[in-house]
């Protein structure tokens, strides 16, 4: 059985809560047990039983893959960054025909300082069974 998740917005963090002085808002970041895999038109991307789970209020649960355990050999560097108040800049890769599908923080804020440089995409499956 697989399930899929869809992108909202990213998440990232682990081991403890992040406090981010925004009210209601949590982070928290731990090392994970599932496998998750990244398949994008029938080519696996990524495939993982080491991931980062990092858990975000109002966002889907984020999946950080260790760089080791993605195809960067099939990624290129985007000149897409984004900036998170939680977390920090977020750098992008793309495939030739999927831009910026994939993100990591190669500095984030100590709160999640665990993500640093691990790869999060935004459809990752969770494999069962």
């Amino acid at each position: 059985m697989t399930s899929t998740q869809g992108h909202q917005g990213h998440t990232g963090h682990t081991g403890h809560t992040g406090h981010t002085g925004h009210a209601g808002h949590r982070i928290t970041v731990e090392p994970g047990t599932e496998h998750v895999r990244v398949v994008h038109d029938g080519q696996v991307l990524a495939e993982s039983r080491r991931p980062i789970v990092l858990r975000e209020t109002g966002c889907p649960v984020r999946y950080y893959l260790p760089p080791e355990d993605v195809r960067t050999d099939l990624l290129t560097a985007s000149d897409t960054r984004t900036h998170c108040p939680f977390k920090g800049d977020a750098s992008y890769w793309s495939l030739p025909d999927a831009a910026d599908l994939v993100w990591a923080y190669p500095d984030p804020k100590p709160e999640v300082a665990p993500i640093k440089d691990h790869f999060c995409f935004y459809e990752t499956e969770t494999v069962t069974g």
